[in-house]
């Protein structure tokens, strides 16, 4: 879309306002609403804002910075009669794409591929919980399982309005349905050509479904795990490569599965433990990455196998198009930007060094006691976020991957939230050894 398919549309629509949308360094949505009559000036040279304000981003020494909007992203917001166009984050004056801005650098990747011929497709799947409020307290709106119908699913509504409304916006949802835990629910969107779209429709869908429950009087939280013993949130990951219209990870004559697709997969194990600390985030995400809850915390990969780290989708395996390998452990409080950079540098480090990943596992991984498990030589992801952030302090290709400015600051500032949570003095320990 150019800007004047754009203009044409803001005419036709009435529209007054556009939002400029970007993230910060979280990849949590921020936006400057403005005017249209200021369109034709921002596209021309951006609109400038104090970068100063944004989790890293700059320092006040150096704050001024720019929005640059990017024309394909341009949507109407349905419940609010406004648009809304993504934006990129750039240097002053030269217009350049400053570096600490999650976007350009995914965009960065992607434009290497492209001079080899190569697309990175990534297509996430995204859980999350609706909550209502009862006696001032926040709990699972309904009490259904997983594909329920209607009474005991009552998330039915919201999920096919907020399906039409993501729509209007771009994003093209296929299949919704109620998941395993109470009040958990997941829209799934089509598959998009170019991992930069599928991370744009990432944080569109979240503030949709938010922006639905929110006139319904729900609460949605993306919380990787919200209740205690309950199915916790996650942002499965799945993803392929083709160059030049053939998807590499196929090839008939290994069983469907290529020596690349095998490599990438070599790649993703290999970087796994530092990959947590990115797309796992959160010190919560450290208690839905535990067995029995199908969030897989052993190195592993497998066909058609959730107990693994990493699943080869076994449906359509003869299918050239259908074949990828399903990343499982993210979960959706990452920044999609940053964890779909690393993601792919790790997959490319495996193709381009040949990292053979172990045999594929085509048993349950949870029935096997820790013995067993070592025994057989099955590493662990990080067991908590301390030890996630350590991890990607050692590895120099997913740092790397990051970029110094924000690899930097990411780490100092999980850090600090570490080292805040493991102070922090929870009700559970207060309760469990208050009279000792």
């Amino acid at each position: 879309m150019d800007k004047e398919q754009i203009k044409k549309i803001i005419k036709e629509k009435n529209i007054r306002y556009i939002r400029l949308q970007f993230v910060d360094m979280l990849g949590i949505p921020k936006n400057f609403s403005i005017s249209v009559d200021l369109l034709d000036s921002v596209f021309e040279s951006g609109m400038g804002f104090d970068s100063s304000s944004i989790k890293g981003f700059t320092d006040v020494s150096c704050s001024d910075s720019v929005l640059m909007p990017d024309p394909n992203t341009f949507g109407v917001v349905p419940w609010l009669d406004e648009a809304r166009i993504i934006c990129d984050v750039c240097y002053p004056t030269t217009l350049k794409p400053f570096e600490g801005d999650s976007r350009s650098l995914l965009k960065s990747e992607i434009q290497k591929l492209a001079e080899e011929k190569m697309e990175f497709y990534v297509g996430p799947e995204i859980e999350f919980h609706l909550l209502k409020e009862e006696n001032g307290k926040l709990i699972p709106h309904d009490t259904g399982g997983f594909a329920d119908f209607a009474p005991l699913d009552l998330g039915e509504e919201i999920r096919n309005k907020a399906g039409l409304y993501m729509q209007t916006m771009g994003v093209r949802s296929e299949i919704t349905h109620h998941e395993v835990g109470f009040g958990q629910h997941e829209i799934d969107f089509r598959f998009k050509e170019s991992a930069l779209e599928a991370a744009d429709d990432v944080i569109t869908y979240k503030q949709v479904v938010k922006n639905i429950a929110a006139k319904e009087g729900l609460v949605v939280t993306y919380m990787p795990k919200p209740f205690y013993g309950q199915a916790g949130n996650g942002m499965h990951c799945h993803q392929s490569i083709f160059k030049n219209g053939k998807n590499l990870f196929y090839d008939p004559k290994t069983k469907n599965l290529s020596d690349k697709g095998r490599w990438y997969i070599g790649g993703i194990l290999k970087h796994a433990k530092a990959l947590t600390a990115i797309c796992s985030p959160s010190v919560n995400s450290y208690k839905r990455l535990v067995p029995g809850y199908e969030a897989p915390v052993y190195i592993s990969w497998g066909w058609a196998n959730r107990t693994a780290l990493v699943r080869i989708p076994g449906y359509n395996p003869t299918n050239e198009k259908a074949m990828r390998i399903e990343f499982r452990s993210p979960d959706p409080t990452c920044n999609p930007y940053l964890a779909f950079t690393a993601m792919l540098k790790a997959g490319m480090d495996g193709i381009e060094n040949q990292i053979e990943p172990p045999e594929p596992i085509d048993y349950d991984l949870f029935e096997l006691s820790l013995v067993e498990l070592e025994e057989r030589g099955i590493e662990t992801l990080p067991g908590n976020l301390g030890e996630a952030i350590r991890e990607l302090e050692k590895d120099k290709v997913i740092r790397d991957s990051l970029g110094k400015h924000i690899s930097t600051r990411y780490i100092d500032h999980k850090k600090r939230v570490w080292n805040d949570y493991s102070m922090y003095v929870t009700d559970w320990e207060f309760q469990k050894y208050l009279r000792y």
